[in-house]
This record gives structure tokens, C-alpha cells and sequence, in this order.
């Protein structure tokens, strides 16, 4: 009988050590949406795909036109599944036809909200991605145990207040290290 707890890093943030190799996560954040004993899934939070929200709605529905503010609301790419799906992470409070309570966040996946946010009342701060990253059963804790990630609690200023491009900075910032200069090799006493 397995007797051990299981410590979950859902909000919690996957910071890539230099040494990750994977293409798809490689200098990347991890927004942790869900962590249990069956798996995880998040959101890469700094890899802005060059769409924005206006790109879009020109696909989905190309009669509605975004408020101009809203207009270039960048998207990212979430990860390497299901890149044809959405994801929009926002304060929790928000509700859409789609919307899973995070605890201190929220995700949307419905059209409705898109629709929202690009009319100007849906959730200022947001973040939108297209796609997901997924871990099996034992595959994360492995990848932990391998040295492949760094983890901290999750700051909602990292998500919606920093540029993308300053994200990964400020999460390790939040650590009080220097990512260039840790060892690639984890130690097991």
C-alpha cells in the first residue's frame, strides 16, 4: 500500500533548468493549472505564438471586431498538445460557460469568453493560450527528481503584470537565484 502523501504544485509555476533539452519547454515557465496522482497539465506563460486576440476572432468570428484595446492582446503558445484549443487563465470571479475555479486564478476554454474580452467586459487581465502541456501518472515527479524543472508558488503579477520575455527572469528572481549558475546535476543525499 502506498502510504506516501502527494504534494501537488498546482499555481504553482515549472521554471526549465538551462540544461532542458525539449524544444517545446526549453527557457520556458509553466503556469501548473492541475497537479494530482493521475497527472498534471499547465500553461507556458513566455512564448508569445505573434497572434493576438484580433488574428483570432478574424477566424472565429470575423463579424465581431475587438475594441481597440483589446485588439492586440497577445497570444501564447500553452504547449505542445492540442495547440488548436484555448485556454485563457483570469482572476478568479469571472464566470464563462466553461470556467474551472484555480483557487486564485480561473481558466476559461468557451468561445464566450474571447467574446468578452475582446468587447471590452470580460477580464482585464488575462492570459490567452493555444495548447497544453501534459504529464502521465509520475512523469512530472520524475522530470523533478531529474532536475529538469525548478518550481516556486505562482505569482499572478509574473502572469499578467511582466512582459513575456520578463517572465522567466522574475520567476527565478522570486527564488533568489541565478539560473546560469546552477548545475545540471541534481543531488540525492
Amino acid at each position: 500500500m502506498n502510504t506516501t502523501a502527494h504534494h501537488s504544485l498546482k499555481h504553482h509555476f515549472l521554471i526549465a533548468m538551462p540544461q532542458m533539452a525539449d524544444p517545446h519547454f526549453a527557457h520556458t515557465v509553466v503556469y501548473i493549472v492541475e497537479h494530482n496522482e493521475f497527472g498534471a497539465m499547465g500553461l507556458v506563460i513566455n512564448r508569445d505564438t505573434g497572434l493576438t486576440l484580433g488574428h483570432v476572432l478574424e477566424q472565429l468570428q470575423p463579424e465581431l471586431k475587438a475594441v481597440e484595446a483589446r485588439q492586440q492582446v497577445p497570444i501564447y503558445a500553452g504547449g505542445p498538445l492540442h495547440s488548436d484549443r484555448g485556454f485563457v487563465l483570469h482572476p478568479h470571479g469571472w464566470q464563462f460557460q466553461a470556467t474551472v475555479d484555480l483557487g486564485p486564478l480561473s481558466m476559461s476554454t468557451s468561445q464566450d469568453s474571447l467574446i468578452a474580452i475582446a468587447e471590452g467586459h470580460g477580464p482585464e487581465r488575462c492570459l490567452i493560450a493555444l495548447g497544453y502541456a501534459g504529464w502521465d501518472i509520475g512523469q512530472l515527479e520524475a522530470e523533478l527528481l531529474d532536475n529538469a524543472w525548478l518550481t516556486c508558488p505562482a505569482d499572478p503579477a509574473v502572469l499578467f503584470d511582466t512582459a513575456s520575455d520578463q517572465r522567466l527572469q522574475q520567476a527565478v528572481a522570486s527564488l533568489g537565484i541565478d539560473l546560469g549558475r546552477l548545475a545540471p546535476q541534481a543531488g540525492h543525499a
